[in-house]
């Protein structure tokens, strides 16, 4: 036992327990002090595992002393081999690749490595799970299918890459159903992880990176949310995602497919379709119908995820008049095509969150006016060719905001005579409107992340946000 495991015990008991402790006790070790590692330590501790944390960067002050004050031992700015691959489980953070030298000394002393998703599951006890994933509108429609279940006032958290993470919410305050955002890094590590209700929204290539540059690898990834169900369990897809459809023939389900679809509405004996502006769902024999016009979430990408969310609240149980009262009173997500202000005639909208073209083409087709759009940031690697036609019928300017802004002239300067180019989110907005005239909107759909110049693409939003305001 190493000299730093050994003084954490021994500040809690005395020597002769602590030495019975470490002659018993499994020992977790958290590779990863974010808010999903902290809550793994959390639920590890509180069910008796020797716990140690490790982190190569610098922990938040608040996620310290959440550590300090249970006792669990730390370290950070750097790991230490020694205290890692003696664990009996290590339970790595999403952020982490597997190329990262120290998961690889793990996974080569045959330690098992799981997601903090996985290690709370095996302490979820009877409770249920929702688990949403998809390359675009899964936390929209997390949000809004916990938003239908607190309506029906169910016993219910939202949890994952939204809100607290599953092991924090099991440790602290458990419930009946759990409604979860979950990533496809999340997904990577799952051993026995099954939800009750799996959601598959849609996949378009992000991430590539992380995967070897190939889509089908990214695409097995997303399916796994499903690998471990039964017949008891219900799976929900996109019937007019073709990855999603053509990835069917290739993988065995086990458990209950259900559809969603906008153009093969004649396929739904259950399921969710819309027609003539009808949103209709199919559970058990009874319909639900409710007017695309009374949700309060707009555009055709959030009717897909509103049929998601309802098909899942019926399989839940919950009665149409709560899930038609949740999907008239919903608010959508901060950051996703948030109305922000209307200044002298000109609407200004946050979708800063849209850091893939597949997002930004979503939010184009929302568009029913003249836009001014707000590209840029960290390239992926985009293919702007995807919102082409949508740009040439809806968008007069590009205003640029990022450090290089070459990939966006490459594509759109044979195609756009107004192109401007800004390296702030003030910049860009004072750009913005001095092109836009009364009756057009502003829209900021980086398609692209925002660490060039921003945080997250939380403060890229909130800075033009600001910048709106002061106008």
């Amino acid at each position: 036992m190493d000299s730093g495991h050994s003084a954490c015990r021994i500040e809690y008991c005395n020597i002769k327990t602590a030495v019975v402790l470490a002659n018993t006790q499994k020992r977790l070790v958290i590779l990863g002090a974010g808010e999903s590692g902290i809550g793994a330590a959390l639920l590890g501790k509180q069910q008796g595992w020797d716990v140690f944390v490790s982190d190569g960067g610098m922990l938040k002050p608040n996620f310290k002393q959440e550590l300090v004050t249970a006792g669990i031992a730390f370290e950070e700015g750097g790991h230490t081999a020694d205290k890692i691959v003696n664990a009996d489980c290590v339970v790595k953070s999403p952020g982490i690749s597997d190329k990262a030298p120290m998961v690889k000394e793990v996974r080569a002393a045959g330690i098992e490595v799981c997601s903090e998703i996985e290690f709370g599951y095996r302490y979820k006890g009877d409770s249920k799970i929702i688990a949403i994933t998809g390359s675009n509108g899964k936390s929209t429609t997390t949000k809004l299918t916990y938003h239908i279940l607190k309506t029906a006032e169910y016993d219910v958290a939202m949890v994952g890459n939204i809100g607290y993470s599953f092991a924090r919410q099991i440790a602290e305050r458990p419930c009946e159903w759990y409604v979860m955002e979950v990533s496809s890094f999340q997904l990577d590590d799952i051993h026995t992880f099954r939800p009750d209700i799996a959601v598959l929204l849609n996949i378009t290539p992000d991430h590539l990176d992380r995967y070897d540059y190939k889509i089908e690898n990214y695409v097995k990834s997303k399916f796994r949310i499903a690998e471990n169900q039964t017949i008891r369990d219900h799976f929900i897809l996109n019937l007019d995602d073709k990855t999603i459809t053509n990835h069917l023939s290739t993988q065995s389900i086990r458990s209950q497919l259900i559809y969603f679809t906008m153009q093969e509405q004649e396929k739904i004996n259950e399921g969710g379709f819309i027609k003539d502006d009808e949103m209709n769902i199919r559970y058990n024999g009874e319909d639900m119908n409710m007017s695309i016009h009374d949700l309060s979430i707009k555009g055709k990408h959030n009717q897909y995820n509103s049929m998601a969310a309802g098909i899942s609240a019926r399989i839940a149980g919950i009665r149409k008049e709560k899930i038609r009262e949740s999907f008239a009173t919903f608010e959508g997500l901060e950051h996703r095509l948030e109305f922000v202000a209307t200044v002298r005639g000109v609407d200004f909208i946050n979708d800063s969150k849209a850091t893939n073209v597949n997002s930004v083409w979503y939010a184009l087709e929302s568009m029913k006016q003249p836009t001014v759009l707000i590209l840029g940031g960290q390239d992926k690697g985009n293919d702007y060719n995807e919102i082409m036609e949508l740009v040439k019928e809806k968008v007069k300017a590009i205003v640029c905001m990022g450090i290089d802004n070459k990939p966006i002239h490459d594509a759109f300067d044979s195609e756009i005579d107004d192109i401007v180019d800004t390296n702030s989110a003030e910049a860009a907005v004072k750009a913005a409107y001095a092109i836009a005239e009364k009756g057009d909107a502003v829209l900021l759909s980086p398609a692209c992340a925002s660490f060039d110049l921003f945080k997250n693409y939380e403060d890229r939003g909130r800075q033009f946000k600001e910048a709106v305001r002061n106008l």
